[in-house]
């Protein structure tokens, strides 16, 4: 295989994860009386440019289709980062009412909610359905299709070209990293800004989050690999800011390389300097974060088979797509993990893929009283510690699994 951004060939391994089917398709109970297609789960680093990658095997339409589960409307800790985020920026580029925002995979309309609400025109780009038409019952307009060069293009010439664009959590999921950063280029202003935002490379490899790796993310960034992109495709980064979120994150901030006219911040280059002392841009680097995800699944095993021989009843929380990566990589299934609670409701009801355990609502948890709460959603686990905190009172407790098992006190 060749790398997606620059074509070299690709040797260098950074993790197998063996084989699993795409992480968001739950099954429905028809479902799982029919075949299953599960892929290989492999990434590779491109040692020209740095961008870490899975292996092609799935089709994007394959991952995203109409009844994709995934609505950020379901985290309130994010919807809380999405509306500080719209006030900062309105703030920041002094956007007013004859301004223009562009969303890409805007999903159900957890951002441009609140750009409606400041009255500053805006439309969002998202190619699911269910999601897409969650945003559209908020009032916002969605164009339901995927994104690059080609529609930004005509949507330029419809005259809809941005004052700011944003793309949070998206740049990881292209699988043609150049046409999707090259439409931002052709869709944004002059003097626009583009801001992305991805969990950080370097924390998943400090913090052991390898079970953010799933089909659906084919690519993992970092800023050395997302500089280089952006200057082949017209961009130039001209801030960065280190974000909590999904367990650690980057938002870069992009405007054109020949029109824009913001100075570049030292921040860009301190991030730069970081990452290089930290060895991203070396083999070594690398090496060893295969062992790591193996001890996470061994002693999750233990746990679950101890748990097993003595009585006690493990369910989960959050249908998240990590935790699916973690279930399938550990071959967890029903006999071990009872049930998953989630509260979206398009996932309730569903069996989630692969280990193909039930997804159901949180009052089943009530009533049965496990003894453990497995959180598969590591980055939200205050949020679900509070939300749950009930499951104490008859003697429950939480349990994590990355970035190293522990038992929550």
């Amino acid at each position: 295989m060749k790398c997606r951004h620059c074509n070299t060939e690709l040797k260098l391994s950074f993790i197998d994860l063996g084989s699993a089917p795409p992480s968001n398709s739950y099954l429905s109970l028809k479902a799982l009386s029919e075949k299953e297609v599960w892929y290989p789960l492999r990434v590779l680093v491109c040692e020209k440019c740095w961008l870490v990658q899975t292996e092609d095997f799935v089709k994007e339409d394959e991952m995203f289709s109409p009844d994709y589960a995934y609505f950020s409307s379901f985290s309130t800790s994010w919807l809380s980062h999405a509306k500080k985020y719209v006030e900062k920026m309105v703030v920041d580029l002094s956007l007013d009412e004859k301004s223009l925002v562009v969303e890409v995979a805007a999903n159900d309309g957890y951002l441009l909610q609140h750009v409606l609400e400041k009255g500053i025109e805006c439309y969002g780009i998202e190619p699911t359905h269910g999601t897409a038409q969650a945003a559209k019952e908020k009032g916002i307009e969605i164009i339901e299709e995927f994104f690059g060069v080609d529609k930004a293009i005509e949507l330029s010439n419809l005259g809809r070209q941005a004052d700011l664009m944003i793309a949070n959590n998206v740049l990881a999921h292209v699988p043609d990293i150049n046409d999707f950063v090259e439409g931002f280029s052709i869709l944004l202003k002059p003097n626009g800004v583009a801001t992305f935002e991805n969990p950080h490379l370097l924390n998943l490899v400090d913090r052991n989050q390898f079970d953010t790796v799933y089909h659906e993310h084919y690519s993992y960034l970092s800023l050395t690999s997302v500089q280089k992109i952006f200057q082949s495709n017209g961009l130039i980064v001209f801030d960065v800011e280190e974000l909590s979120s999904h367990g650690g994150s980057l938002r870069y901030f992009a405007q054109h390389n020949v029109t824009g006219v913001r100075p570049v911040s030292d921040k860009v280059q301190a991030m730069l300097h970081k990452e290089f002392l930290a060895g991203l841009t070396t083999k070594q680097f690398y090496g060893g974060f295969q062992e790591k995800a193996n001890k996470v699944k061994y002693n999750l095993l233990i746990f679950l088979l101890k748990a097993k021989s003595e009585g006690k009843k493990v369910v989960a929380y959050g249908a998240a797509a990590k935790g699916n990566t973690l279930l399938n990589f550990a071959g967890v299934r029903g006999d071990l993990l009872s049930y998953i609670v989630d509260k979206n409701p398009a996932k309730q009801g569903m069996f989630s893929p692969g280990n193909r355990i039930e997804v159901t609502v949180e009052d089943h948890l009530k009533k049965d009283k496990p003894d453990y709460v497995l959180i598969l959603p590591w980055n939200l686990t205050n949020e679900i510690t509070d939300q749950l905190g009930y499951i104490r009172k008859w003697g429950g407790r939480f349990a994590v699994a990355v970035p190293e098992f522990s038992i929550l006190e």
